[in-house]
């Protein structure tokens, strides 16, 4: 044999390996296959449902178009015609000649970063036809006369979906990268995709959960939430972390977070370098966050205004009580913001100024568009939700996590698919996706109360629109400082939708734009030099959020330093008091952060409360 055939044979695989590998891959799926069969007919398979109105929405656009056949005849030649020029276009290029594309991706478009989609006429051809394809497709449907705004969003929304799932970049022979990989490996990468797709499918128990990140990478007090502090009070709802001083003096006022419960708290405090927490200790402020619990059907009866009185006045409670303030300055992050202003609302009707100052990050208060979020939330939808959630006394956080995933489906579901079924490898050590993945239960009282009363019927930005322990909540006797940040590519509150809210409040309020989205616009520290912000300090705020950005100036750099100086130059904000050490004063620590409540599930939880 030949030094050359040697060296060939050295590079194939094995075959008995390879048999092995194939046979291990069939066990596993039939095995997998299996028990999802068997689950399925224990649970019965329940008959087909459209809760979102998507199948009545497309009959009612394509009945519509089709009563203009002139017109999608017109629009069927435009696509041909840039279909031709295509095929000019490609021939051209075949001989040698530059030619211009006849559609080219977004520059942000990461589906086609590879140099091959450009380069080879082949890649070229079917990257430029699907591009064709997808705009007339999507022309076609976004604007058709006589549908209604909502149906109109949701054809364009999962026309969208569709659309992004037939990208060439998504099949293993029409992607140049993943095609080059199979070659280079023999096909080994499909095997280890294989492997991929069936461990997800064995994590969802036969229903498909896409890793985004690497999990084992990651340890909770280790490498993330890693900020030292003590638990220092809990209950069924929440812990309270209090974080060691790094200062020798800190700000009378303590500073409390309220963060969202849909996720874990600890998107404020991912590692030293990125971590809010952190950075507001190291600025003097004795930082409270709360720790929400995971809940299961034992508290599937605890409602909206049991987060607020057992949660955020008793939060706000403890920290005056552990300090000895007489005011605090509070956070709130999304949904967490929500009820924060809810609770300011509360406490202004009963005269109760212990809060100073309040910042909301990326918090709607008026839900009249809440964007693309909306198509999942109509009546019948909810009416479906609720259905589900009553049979087993919450909301699976998984289930809101997919459908924020779909808001971003190639950057949050087919790249990974790529990455982990194509290409074979395994998905990359990330801490903000492993955050993203660590999602958390609702129960079910309290996540219809919100989406009845604030996104179906807008209640909370009218006056007693609702009422919570007896007293009707109205925004506009909140009179307190308030700060509002947001972000300009945020696609779960859109910034234009928290403008409306910050309007709301009768107080001194400044409103922020931050770059970025949902996350990275927050999560987004000085010293990372990233972005930048928006003020507009016109008094009162103009009606319109277009008015209001026409006026702003820009500032380079994080949000968090111009936070800090409003809220230091308040009355009062820069008081100073001998640094406060957790569990020295009035509560007492209970265990180290991060807390159990962030690490466990609720029955395992009540032993430690």
């Amino acid at each position: 044999m030949s030094q050359q055939n040697a060296e060939q044979d050295q590079t194939l695989p094995d075959p008995a390996e390879m048999a092995k590998t194939y046979a291990e891959v069939a066990q596993r799926a039939s095995r997998i296959i299996t028990h999802f069969m068997e689950k399925k007919v224990k649970e019965g398979i329940p008959p087909p449902n459209d809760e979102l109105g998507v199948a009545r929405a497309f009959m009612d656009m394509s009945s519509r178009l089709l009563a203009n056949p002139y017109k999608l005849a017109q629009t069927q030649m435009n696509m041909m015609w840039d279909y031709f020029s295509l095929w000019q276009h490609t021939t051209l290029k075949m001989l040698g000649m530059p030619i211009q594309p006849v559609a080219a991706p977004r520059k942000d478009d990461k589906r086609f970063k590879d140099a091959e989609w450009e380069q080879h006429f082949l890649f070229d051809f079917m990257k430029q036809s699907y591009l064709i394809t997808a705009r007339h497709l999507h022309d076609t449907v976004c604007c058709v006369e006589g549908l209604d705004e909502a149906t109109q969003q949701k054809v364009n929304f999962f026309t969208r979906q569709y659309i992004d799932a037939i990208s060439p970049s998504n099949f293993a022979m029409t992607n140049p990268e993943v095609f080059r990989e199979t070659v280079k490996s023999h096909g080994q990468n499909l095997i280890k995709g294989l492997d991929n797709l069936l461990q997800d499918m064995e994590a969802g128990e036969g229903q498909l959960r896409i890793r985004m990140t690497d999990t084992t990478a990651f340890e909770l007090g280790r490498n993330v939430a890693t900020t030292p502090g003590k638990v220092v009070f809990q209950n069924d709802l929440f812990q309270l972390i209090q974080y060691n001083p790094s200062t020798e003096k800190q700000y009378k006022r303590p500073y409390l977070i309220i963060p969202p419960w849909i996720n874990k708290y600890y998107i404020l405090d991912l590692r030293e370098k990125n971590s809010m927490v952190k950075w507001a200790t190291d600025q003097g402020h004795t930082t409270y966050i709360m720790s929400w619990v995971n809940p299961d059907e034992k508290l599937a009866h605890k409602n909206f205004e049991d987060y607020m009185l057992e949660g955020a006045l008793t939060a706000i409670d403890k920290v005056l009580e552990d300090t000895g303030a007489e005011q605090l300055n509070m956070a709130g992050y999304c949904l967490g913001g929500t009820l924060l202003m809810t609770t300011l609302a509360y406490m202004a009707a009963r005269k109760d100024d212990r809060v100073a100052s309040a910042a909301f990050f990326t918090t709607m208060l008026d839900f009249s568009e809440p964007g693309e979020l909306g198509i999942f939330l109509d009546r019948e939808a909810v009416a479906g939700l609720e259905e589900r959630m009553n049979e087993r006394g919450y909301l699976e956080g998984s289930e809101m996590a997919t459908t924020f995933n779909l808001l971003r489906a190639n950057d949050l579901i087919w790249s990974f698919v790529v990455n982990n079924y194509l290409m074979g490898k395994q998905p990359f050590p990330f801490d903000l996706l492993y955050w993203n993945s660590d999602s958390t239960r609702m129960p079910a009282a309290m996540h219809s109360f919100y989406l009845r009363n604030m996104y179906l019927d807008n209640k909370l930005k009218e006056p007693g629109g609702i009422t919570l322990d007896g007293v009707p909540i109205d925004i506009r006797k909140v009179k307190i400082p308030c700060y509002f940040i947001s972000a300009i590519e945020d696609h779960i509150a859109p910034w234009k939708s928290t403008y409306m809210g910050a309007r709301l409040p009768s107080g001194p309020v400044r409103f922020v734009v931050g770059g970025s989205g949902h996350i990275a616009g927050i999560v987004n520290p000085p010293a990372a030099n990233k972005y930048a912000y928006w003020i507009n300090d016109t008094k009162p705020l103009p009606e319109s959020p277009e008015d209001y950005l026409a006026g702003a100036t820009q500032y380079p750099g994080s949000w968090w330093t111009n936070w800090n100086e409003w809220v230091t130059s308040l009355p009062g904000g820069a008081e100073q008091v001998p640094a406060r050490q957790p569990g020295t004063r009035a509560l007492k620590a209970i265990e180290d952060a991060p807390g159990s409540y962030v690490k466990l599930r609720l029955d395992t939880m009540k032993k430690s409360a």
